[in-house]
């Protein structure tokens, strides 16, 4: 099953998100946030039913005037 992440540097630490589910994670380095999050999403889906079909989530820039 492949998840969408977005990695944010917040701090000394850089944040992975999955965009289609509620799972997040950190790490020092992005390789760490995305290999902490790939082990959060594991443990989360021990817990909770792997869904059968994941609809990729659109992603979009928006522009605001300064």
């Amino acid at each position: 099953m492949q998840f969408t992440a977005a990695v944010t540097h917040e701090g000394g630490w850089y944040v992975a998100r999955a965009l289609e589910v509620e799972v997040t994670s950190q790490g020092r380095t992005v390789d760490e946030a995305l290999a902490n999050l790939r082990e959060a999403l594991e443990l989360y889906f021990e817990d909770e039913t792997m869904p059968e079909v994941v609809e990729p989530p659109i992603i979009a820039t928006v522009q605001l005037s300064a």
